[in-house]
């Protein structure tokens, strides 16, 4: 197996991972919390490296990715394993598996690159479960893939320490990142982490620059009060900027909270309408097809700049980064460097 990144030799063949906010002290012959970072004699070993259970070509949008190569395709790519274990997740049949798992097969960083060109793609995303503790194989391919021109996407809970965020930053151009809740109950609760790391990590994702979206599922009864919704939109503005795309979703059952209901679309609107009162420009709706509030409307004379319909993009009111209306600038990743 490939040997880990990130990690410290400690006395008696154990040692400390640093990649994630665990920073898991892992003994001789166990693995982390997220399941694929195994010890064996004292050395951590990747044992997800250059191994995928899931490959698709899929619009940017689907990540959800609003504001970074609109209407392009991203070749997207998924492993097993997490170092979350979310009561609600939706890729929970792979995010909880373990590596007796048959379906993994084997590709390469330089195969990945090559599937990417050859599929039309504008970027590669790691997704479907956390890449965080895939760290070592992204940061192969990412490196690679930039070199081709290749815009390179992290879909992901947040929950990795600045160290490994540090190393990704060279090669690392979106940070799609779920915020679940602004409460750290909630966290330790429904997740099993803690909410302030993934805090620190999205900050420091936009200092190094990368391009920052949130998404947050809206669970009824679980974090769908506006007092918490207030003071996360509150925490993007001062933290991040206004020009912040934040996603909203809906929250359907699923894995262990098959009791809970489906969230009130109009709940969502609410939560929309109020980030646009505190300043928001880009607040979005999801899993709602065909809602207006998936589009992007001039944050300065309101009308409509790009129309979305689940995964459809029409330009409607864009020239470049300027509205057609009313000549006011609209913030988005056009281009890769």
């Amino acid at each position: 197996m490939h040997e880990a990144r990130l990690y410290r030799k400690l006395e008696e063949n154990t040692v400390r991972c640093s990649l994630c906010s665990h920073r898991c002290t892992i003994r001789d012959g166990k693995q982390g919390v997220c399941g694929v970072r195994i010890n064996r004699g004292g050395t951590l070993y990747a044992a997800t490296f250059g191994k995928i259970i899931a490959e698709a070509v899929d619009p940017i949008e689907k990540k959800p990715l609003y504001h970074f190569l609109p209407g392009t395709l991203s070749y997207s790519l998924g492993t097993i394993g997490c170092n979350f274990h979310c009561e609600h997740c939706q890729n929970w049949h792979i995010s909880q598996q373990t590596l007796e798992m048959e379906a993994l097969r084997d590709l390469a960083p330089e195969q990945g690159v090559e599937r990417a060109i050859r599929s039309g793609c504008a970027s590669i995303a790691w997704t479907y479960n956390e890449p965080t503790i895939w760290h070592e194989y992204p940061l192969a391919m990412g490196t690679l893939a930039r070199e081709k021109g290749l815009g390179t996407v992290y879909v992901t809970n947040g929950y990795i320490t600045e160290v490994g965020l540090r190393e990704l930053s060279p090669m690392l151009n979106a940070f799609r990142v779920d915020i679940k809740s602004f409460s750290d109950t909630f966290y330790r609760k429904v997740c099993g982490g803690r909410l302030q790391p993934v805090l620190d990590a999205t900050a420091l994702a936009k200092e190094l620059g990368m391009h920052v979206e949130t998404v947050t599922l809206v669970i009824p009864g679980q974090n769908d009060s506006m007092d918490e919704m207030e003071t996360l939109i509150r925490w993007v503005l001062d933290t991040l900027g206004p020009d912040t795309p934040m996603h909203f979703t809906r929250f359907h059952p699923d894995y262990r909270m098959l009791e809970v209901r489906p969230t009130a679309i109009r709940t969502l609107e609410k939560i929309y309408e109020r980030a646009k009162e505190l300043g928001l420009h880009y607040p979005y709706l999801g899993n709602v097809g065909g809602h207006p509030y998936e589009s992007t409307y001039c944050p300065t004379c309101g009308s409509l700049a790009i129309e979305r319909s689940g995964y459809a993009v029409r330009i409607r009111g864009l020239d470049d980064h300027t509205c057609t209306e009313c000549g006011g600038r609209i913030e988005y990743v056009s281009k890769i460097d």
